[in-house]
Formats: C-alpha cells, structure tokens, sequence
C-alpha cells in the first residue's frame, strides 16, 4: 500500500531577523511534568480557485521565520535546569522544523470526518516529537497538500513553552504574516515573564508546607476496575456535534437535577453542562464499579485570577487544573445537574492563593496528576483557532492529530458560533453505548 502522505521537503526555519541569544528560565507551571510533551494541532482549509501551491508554501515559510523574531524561544531548545527541578529554554535561534508534504488518499471532507483509528493521521505530522527534551525542536509546522488541492496544517508546540490561550495566539499572528492582511502588527507584544507565576519565596521564617488536601488533582484513588487497561485498549474516535438548542436543553436538564441548595444552576456556563454530561455518559458507558472514585480534570485559566493579573500577550502555561471528584455510582444517580455542581464549585476555588499552593506543590514535590480514575476534557472551542486564517480562509475542521482518551471540545466550523464538537477516543465495546448517552441526555 503506498504511503498516505508523502514528505517533499523538510528543513529548518531560523529567524529572519537577529533574535537575543539567551537562556530563558521557564516558570513552575510550565515545568509540571504532566506538561511535557508536544500539543498536535490539525487545521484543514478547502481548496479554491487560484490557489496557488507554490507561492502559498512560500509564504508560509518567509511568515514563519517572521513570525520566530518575537517569538524567538519557539526557536529555541528547552532543557533541564542545571540548578533546579525545573525546565529552561536555551535561545540560540535553532529554528523550527517546516515539512512540506502531499497526498494522495486524503481530500478534506476525509479530515472533517473522525479519523477511523487513533493516529490515522499521524503523517500529517511527520515528525512527532515524543520527548521535547532531548534537543528537539518545540515547534514544528507541516503543510500537506491533499487530492482535493485543499490543504492541512499540522503544528507541534510543546506545551512546556505554551498553553491553548498562548499557542492560538501565536499561530493566528503566524496566520496572519502569511496571509499579508497587515493586522499581525496590531496583536499585543509577546510576553515573556514567567517568573509572575513562581511561588514567592518566604518572607523570614520557613513558609508551611501546603496541605495537599485542597488539591485533589493529585490525589490517588484506588483502582477498582484495571482502569487504565480499561480506557486504553482497542480504542475508536468519537465526535458528536452540539448546536446552541442543544446545549440548552442541557443547561435545563442541569437545573432540574442540580443539588438541593445549589443557588448556581441557573447560571451554568455551556461548557459546565456538557462537561458534566460527556462524563456521566463516558462513565456509563464503561460500566465502572458504582465505588470507584472518578476525577474530571480541566484547565481553569487563571490570566485574570491572580493579582495583579498577568500582562496582556503572556503566552506561557497561565492554567490550573480544575478537579471534579465523585464516585461512578453518584454520577450515574445524581444526573447531569450534580455533575454540573461540581465543576462550578472546582472552578470557584481557583484564586490567587490557590495558584500560588499549586505552584509550590509542582516546584517542591513535583506533584503530578495520577491517571487511574481520570478523564481529561480540554476545551479548544474558546482559543480562537477557528479564525487562524493563512490566507485560504478560515479552517474547515479544527482538531488533533491524533485522536486519544482525552476529550476535546472543539470549535464546529459548520454550525453556529457557540456549537461545540466533542471528540474522544473510547474503547470499542463502549462506542455504541457512548452514543445512545450522548444523544439521549435525559437517560
């Protein structure tokens, strides 16, 4: 079988202009050894008239080096620290990786469908750095030219140097290089300053130890069930799409089942409501054992919850993770509404004080979140991705590379601008079932 994608060129990109030669600290945050590895965006873009391959690909290259002067630390290596558990970015201007490819057997309504495995399309990323730590580069770009003369681009970022938040940021100032409509010059200056979100060191006396209690992100629970043999194995990509109707059934769903007491359930954000029914509905359908614990772990941006809050082009990891804890049996019983309670009341913890405690637990004892009982939902919808414009348009489909366990909630280009899809991998004897839950939110 010929190969699906076919790499023509692959070469680094330095930066166009001299950049400062430096080692930059990166903050505790973004040293979390959870965050170590490379975030694989997918953006497919519909072939028009008059596109011209030759001189978009051109393009892309020059606004890539453009784009590395005030972003010079993508272009950077990232390293252990010599003198501490944390992580450093060594700016040299390296370059960053810029593959040029084509294929064959993709068209782009192939790519706005589900992929049929979990790294079908893995070529569409040629090269997949497994370990940002071992000199390779944290940013990698693949433009691939499909059978229908449309075209995807594939970015690698390493999310040591970069959250969601910061990451769209840079690939719409990027986007916007490239596509020559002149507002690139208008986005805020990059900020670097990641030494805002490191745990201030103790005013005389030895600071306490903080009580781990607060953050059950880190917590273990026992496993009942073999739960990662469980979630992992023979795994198939999901995606149900949301519409706005949708989305406020759900919300009326979750006031009709919320906790007695619960003055906030008429004030369920979207996210909140689904998240809570795509892990009732995951978690039935898996069949847990009613007693083992379940975490949902989510990203809380905390740009604006500390204080003074950070400054505007800050794109360094600024997140928290957000951490609902019940039992199998209670989600199932209690219904979206008691799921929904606890999203909200994870989130309303999150404060100054709150990021500082995390931020000394990641530093001092390398806290890290455990897997067993874990569902991840990372929401994409909000970052602005959809509008990431290289000059063909606005992307038709926004996603992963590869599909995983983890649940994204991504922008659905097609429907109204507050629909959200939400793609996951589940194992296939659960697939069917999944559904039917998903679709069926009064069950």
């Amino acid at each position: 079988m010929a190969a699906s994608v076919r790499v023509k060129e692959a070469l680094v990109i330095t930066p166009s202009e001299p950049t400062p030669a430096r080692v930059l600290p990166l903050s505790a945050l973004d040293s979390q050894l959870f965050l170590r590895f490379t975030v694989e965006y997918l953006l497919v873009y519909r072939a028009w008239h008059g596109l011209d391959q030759a001189s978009t690909t051109t393009r892309l290259k020059l606004a890539l080096a453009e784009a590395l002067v005030p972003y010079y630390p993508f272009a950077g290596r990232i390293r252990p620290r010599p003198d501490s558990p944390g992580l450093e970015v060594v700016c040299r201007a390296q370059g960053a990786v810029f593959i040029e490819a084509f294929s064959d057997r993709y068209s782009s309504k192939d790519l706005e469908k589900p992929p049929k495995t979990v790294s079908q399309w893995r070529k569409l990323l040629s090269l997949h750095v497994a370990d940002v730590l071992r000199g390779s580069p944290p940013l990698v770009v693949q433009l691939t030219w499909l059978r229908d003369g449309a075209a995807a681009i594939a970015v690698g970022i390493s999310h040591c140097i970069s959250d969601g938040i910061g990451s769209a940021e840079f690939l719409n100032y990027f986007a916007e290089l490239a596509s020559g409509k002149g507002v690139a010059g208008s986005r805020p200056k990059p900020v670097w300053d990641r030494h805002l979100l490191n745990p201030p060191p103790p005013a005389g006396k030895k600071r306490a130890r903080v009580n781990s209690a607060s953050h059950p992100e880190f917590h273990r629970v026992a496993d009942l069930c073999d739960f990662m043999n469980l979630v992992s194995t023979e795994l198939k990509p999901t995606s149900i799409t949301f519409d706005k109707m949708r989305l406020g059934e759900l919300k009326r769903l979750a006031r009709c089942t919320s906790q007695p007491g619960d003055e906030s359930s008429s004030f369920y954000t979207s996210f909140e409501v689904l998240a809570a029914h795509v892990w009732r509905s995951w978690a039935r359908a898996l069949e847990f054992p009613p007693n083992q614990v379940l975490k949902l772990l989510f990203s809380i941006n905390v740009r604006n919850r500390v204080k003074p809050g950070l400054p505007e082009g800050y794109y360094g990891n600024a997140f928290v993770l957000g951490c609902a804890v019940t039992k199998a049996g209670e989600l199932e019983e209690k219904g979206i509404g008691y799921g929904s309670g606890l999203l909200r009341r994870a989130k309303e913890r999150v404060g100054k004080e709150y990021v500082r405690e995390v931020s000394e637990l990641v530093s001092e004892s390398m806290a890290n979140p455990d897997s067993v009982g874990v569902l991840i939902v990372s929401q994409w919808s909000r970052l602005g991705m959809e509008r990431v414009d290289f000059g063909m348009g606005k992307p038709v489909h926004v996603g992963s590379v590869c599909c995983d366990r983890y649940c994204l909630f991504l922008p659905a280009s097609d429907e109204d601008d507050e629909s959200v899809k939400v793609m996951v991998a589940v194992p296939t004897f659960a697939v069917d079932s999944y559904h039917f839950l998903m679709q069926d939110s009064n069950l």
